[in-house]
C-alpha cells in the first residue's frame, strides 16, 4: 500500500482539492447548504480560517490556514467529508469492497493538498480556486459563480471586480496582483471576512 506523507506546518496555509466519488455528480452544489452546514460544524470544533473556496459540481478547491498550533488538517477534511455524508440518504452506488467496509460512495477516499510556500504561491492559487468555475465552463466571469468566495474578495479589495484569468497567464497566475498589491497580500487576506463559502 502507498505511503502517502503530507507536509505538516502548524500554523500553516494550505490549498486543497475534494472530489467526489462520482465526478459527473452535482451533488456538492445541489447540496450546498448541507455542505455549508458541514463546514461550520467542524470549524466550531477545529477552528481554522477560510482563504478561499469554490465549491463546483463534484469537486472543491479551498485555501485555508490553521491555528498557530496546529497542523492537523486531515481530521478536519475527514470530518468535513463524515458529517456531509450523514446528512445526505444513503442511495449512492457502492462498490462491493466500500460495502464490505461499511463505507459511503461519496467522497474519493483522499484528498490533495499542497503547502503554501510563500506569497507569489498564495496568490497564485488565489487565482486557480476562483477561475475554476470558468475553466470548466460553468462561469463566463469568475465573479458569476455563486459558491465561491470570489465577491469576498473583491469586497475586501484583493481583486478588482472586472478581474479575468486574461489580467494574468495561466501558469503565471498571481504574479499581476503581486505587482499591483505588493507584499502584504498574505496579510491582507487574513484581514478579509473569508470564514465560509459564499451565499449564493
Amino acid at each position: 500500500m502507498p505511503d502517502y506523507r503530507r507536509i505538516r506546518v502548524t500554523g500553516g496555509t494550505y490549498f486543497f482539492t475534494a472530489n467526489l466519488l462520482d465526478r459527473s455528480s452535482r451533488l456538492l452544489v445541489t447540496h450546498i447548504d448541507v455542505l455549508r452546514a458541514a463546514v461550520r460544524d467542524v470549524r466550531s470544533r477545529a477552528p481554522f480560517h477560510i482563504d478561499a473556496w469554490v465549491v463546483l459540481p463534484d469537486h472543491a478547491h479551498c485555501i485555508w490556514t490553521l491555528p498557530p498550533d496546529d497542523d492537523d488538517f486531515s481530521g478536519r477534511w475527514r470530518a468535513l467529508k463524515k458529517a456531509f455524508t450523514r446528512a445526505l440518504p444513503s442511495t449512492e452506488p457502492r462498490s462491493p469492497v466500500r460495502r464490505r467496509r461499511g463505507e459511503r460512495g461519496i467522497w474519493q477516499r483522499r484528498f490533495w493538498e499542497h503547502t503554501i510556500r510563500d506569497e507569489r504561491d498564495y496568490a497564485s492559487h488565489m487565482d486557480y480556486v476562483h477561475f475554476n468555475p470558468v475553466r470548466h465552463g460553468l462561469a463566463a466571469h469568475a465573479a458569476d459563480w455563486p459558491y465561491s468566495s470570489f465577491r469576498r474578495c473583491i469586497a475586501a479589495g484583493m481583486y478588482p471586480a472586472d478581474w479575468s484569468v486574461r489580467d494574468s497567464e495561466p501558469g503565471d497566475w498571481g504574479e499581476r496582483r503581486l505587482r499591483g498589491v505588493g507584499a502584504g497580500w498574505l496579510a491582507l487576506a487574513h484581514g478579509a471576512s473569508l470564514m465560509r463559502p459564499t451565499e449564493s
